[in-house]
């Protein structure tokens, strides 16, 4: 679902990738979150995501880009999507690190 309840229940032209602005902070929509729009703003790092109510001070904008995350934080969000499966974080680089040796040379997990 790309914002569809957002778009129905509040009437607003919330979909991932717009930019918006929100009590004056620039941003662009990147996560839907049910009734809320998830906003990664100019000001933080790409991959933070910020819960705003989609009528509350929200001015919609054009179409734009949703930043990368960097490296790091694709690697902890990996980690987070199956954190069940291990008992810290440490043991997850660990994991990757002796998955990484067993691949073939320039394939990358």
């Amino acid at each position: 679902m790309n914002c569809e309840y957002v778009r129905n229940y509040y009437g607003v032209p919330a979909q991932i990738g717009r930019r918006v602005i929100c009590s004056g902070k620039p941003g662009v929509i990147a996560k839907d979150r049910g009734h809320y729009i998830g906003v990664n703003f100019d000001e933080d790092k790409p991959g933070i995501i910020r819960n705003v109510h989609p009528t509350d001070d929200v001015e919609y904008g054009e179409i734009g880009k949703i930043r990368s995350m960097t490296r790091s934080q694709a690697r902890y969000q990996r980690y987070l999507d199956i954190a069940d499966c291990f008992h810290s974080f440490r043991d997850f680089l660990a994991y990757e690190h002796e998955q990484r040796q067993l691949t073939p040379e320039g394939v990358r997990i």
